[in-house]
């Protein structure tokens, strides 16, 4: 009895004096992953092959190779989702161990925040820790039932708070956030959500798990560039193994310190960052061949010697020991280059030098306003990026330009012999589904030789058999990159494109962006593949709060600018005065001059003031409250460690009751810390 009230006094007092992080700060000992021999193949076909490696601790490995080579099989594998054909890998006991697969996951249908209590493993705890308080409370004194009942719930509260359960709503609802989510979303039917947010919930799981080793499939596929940015900096405080397969280029080149390459059933290692990745493979690309080709003139050479002395018995021996040498020698192999293709454009008509302008539209869906009075015109062969989070009216912008929709208010109008074609995942519909890939291929109108077709259809990944495939039995995203393949071959000089390289092999992106630098047309487009959107675009327009944003220049020069521009206005809201040069590089806004702007940015401040202040006066009360709850939690713990406290068994259960009702207070007063929090963020 008096042992278990110790350690449970100690365990008690160690909870009240650590902060709930620190807590989490569990890795104790260093995490490795030994793979020895590990072989599996499908059928007949070897996607991994007596592969040999060790991962670090802290390793952050981005897995790359062709579509087909195995990289989800090999994380499926690590994740312990299936099974080897040959070999083993080893990781340190007790590691959790965290997946984000490629495809969609199965949520259910309850609220977003009870998924995520339950992906943690905090629901079934919260149970268990209610149900060892009563069990104490309802001990008897001096029992060996409540010395081990004492212990099972030190056990739990231990486990509870290494996994972070007295903060877990606030650190979730901050991660939801980062993924773009509102602070309301969590409290909502994980159903009512489509599929790309879905995997996003999804991948909040598996942020939250806190694992040692973290292993990601495209986390980036369903994310828009805020988002894309914010993982960025969670991954980069994460503590522990990463293995992720990306398609975007600029993130793998940040993420990743070490490459490995996965070809033909084995593993090619580069502890390099991406870039420099590019350049080495080139270059041992080109020593391989070199090695290639003097091993195929030396092979020559010894067959020729073979074949001229075979017979002549004074060079028998030296004959026989380069058959030895022949059947001996490793043939070195490289993989095939891939093909060269070459999109081409039909020769685009010369439009007139305003290609669509829209003055004043407005759309809403029911109550909920996209945008109003917006305000915007594009020339004749700009290259125009439409950026924004999600939710923000991108593709509803688009619609609109390009006779999908109408505006409720405003008008769009084509300028003189514009020709536009618009790109949406919905375009995938337009197919005939009866038709074979071939069939539909042909039907582009394109004058393109049949070589030339087939090898441009390799690059959109449909090859071999595949094109006499009917549409109806495709994939999702073999859909979208067929209509993609027949809008490339289309007859137009304005493309509207709504995120047209989410079913895309890095290859194939780098071929399509090549296409679109040499139309000789104008383009709009959507897209979260920011290295994509670098090269290509120049000029960026930004949709954020229902206005837009000029930037004139490249994505990067965007993210820049933004940056600055956020900042001025946040110096604005404080009275901090502008430079001249701030000044002369603000973003145009499309809605009105500078006067009036100036104007309206002066009362914008005021009214944000007074806004502030009304929260602020709410908020200074409620952490005064979270401070009298968080003193009084500390003194019944305090009690409950007291020899006398728990001698009455009434008042132990008179203890427990009441801490019960100050948890719940506290949790109640810290979501609505934060939700205030989080609006005096969304104030500003």
């Amino acid at each position: 009895m008096n042992n278990a009230i110790q350690r449970h006094c100690r365990f008690v007092h160690g909870i009240i004096n650590c902060k709930l992080f620190q807590v989490k700060l569990r890795r104790e000992v260093p995490h490795l992953i030994l793979i020895n021999n590990l072989s599996i193949s499908f059928g007949e076909k070897t996607i991994l092959k007596k592969i040999n490696w060790r991962i670090g601790d802290n390793s952050r490995i981005g897995l790359i190779g062709d579509n087909g080579t195995g990289k989800t099989t090999f994380l499926r594998l690590l994740a312990g989702e299936i099974e080897p054909d040959d070999g083993r890998i080893s990781i340190v006991p007790e590691s959790v161990i965290a997946h984000l697969p490629q495809d969609l996951v199965e949520l259910g249908d309850g609220k977003v925040i009870d998924y995520l209590r339950f992906s943690v493993g905090l629901a079934v705890l919260q149970e268990k820790l209610e149900a060892a308080r009563q069990n104490i409370s309802e001990s008897e004194e001096g029992s060996r039932e409540l010395e081990r009942r004492l212990a099972n719930h030190e056990k739990l509260e231990r486990e509870f708070a290494h996994k972070g359960g007295y903060e877990f709503d606030s650190t979730a609802k901050k991660v939801l956030r980062g993924l773009g989510f509102s602070t309301s979303d969590s409290g909502r039917l994980c159903g009512e959500f489509s599929g790309g947010w879905r995997m996003r919930i999804a991948l909040a799981a598996v942020l939250l798990q806190m694992p040692e080793v973290l292993l990601l499939d495209e986390p980036t596929n369903h994310l828009d560039s805020e988002s894309m940015e914010w993982l960025e900096g969670w991954l980069r405080d994460h503590r522990g193994i990463l293995v992720f397969v990306s398609h975007d280029r600029r993130f793998i080149d940040k993420m990743a310190t070490e490459i490995v390459d996965l070809s033909r059933g084995e593993i090619t290692h580069y502890q390099m960052g991406y870039e420099r990745y590019l350049v080495e493979r080139e270059a041992a690309r080109e020593r391989l061949e070199r090695t290639i080709g003097d091993q195929r003139e030396r092979i020559e050479h010894m067959r020729r010697f073979v074949d001229r002395f075979r017979y002549k018995a004074s060079k028998a021996t030296q004959v026989q020991s380069r058959i030895k040498q022949l059947e001996k020698m490793e043939i070195f192999e490289t993989d095939a280059p891939p093909p060269s293709v070459n999109i081409r454009f039909p020769e685009a008509q010369r439009s007139g030098l305003e290609v669509i302008t829209a003055s004043g539209i407005s759309k809403s869906y029911g109550d909920i306003s996209v945008f109003s009075d917006l305000d915007l015109q594009i020339h004749r062969g700009q290259r125009t990026a439409l950026v924004g989070v999600n939710g923000a009216g991108k593709s509803t912008l688009l619609r609109l330009l390009s006779g999908i929709e109408r505006p409720d208010a405003g008008e769009v109008r084509l300028g003189h012999n514009v020709k536009r074609a618009y790109y949406s995942q919905e375009s995938a519909g337009n197919l005939n589904y009866s038709h074979t890939i071939w069939e539909e291929a042909s039907r582009t109108g394109s004058k393109i030789t049949e070589v030339e077709k087939r090898a441009l259809l390799g690059a959109f990944l449909f090859s071999g058999d595949d094109v006499k495939k009917t549409i109806r039995v495709l994939s999702g995203g073999e859909k979208s990159r067929l209509a993609l393949f027949k809008l490339l071959l289309s007859d137009t000089n304005f493309l509207i494109l709504d995120e047209p390289t989410n079913h895309l092999d890095m290859n194939t992106r780098e071929i399509f962006q090549q296409a679109l630098l040499q139309y000789g047309g104008t383009l709009l487009i959507v897209s979260h593949d920011r290295h994509f959107l670098d090269d290509l675009a120049d000029r960026v327009i930004e949709i954020r709060y229902g206005k837009l944003y000029d930037y004139p220049g490249n994505y990067s020069r965007f993210i820049e600018k933004r940056d600055e521009f956020l900042r001025r206005e946040e110096g604005a809201s404080t009275g901090k005065p502008e430079s001249q040069s701030a000044r002369a590089e603000k973003p145009i806004d499309d809605q009105g001059q500078t006067k009036d702007r100036r104007r309206q940015e002066a009362e914008e401040r005021n009214r944000i003031y007074r806004k502030r202040k009304v929260f602020m006066d709410r908020i200074g009360p409620l952490e005064t409250s979270i401070a009298e709850s968080e003193a009084r939690r500390s003194e019944i713990d305090s009690l409950l460690c007291s020899r006398s406290v728990l001698s009455n068994s009434a008042r132990v259960k008179e203890l427990y009751v009441e801490r019960r009702a100050v948890e719940d207070k506290l949790i109640s007063d810290y979501e609505e810390w934060e939700r205030l929090s989080e609006t005096l963020e969304s104030v500003n």
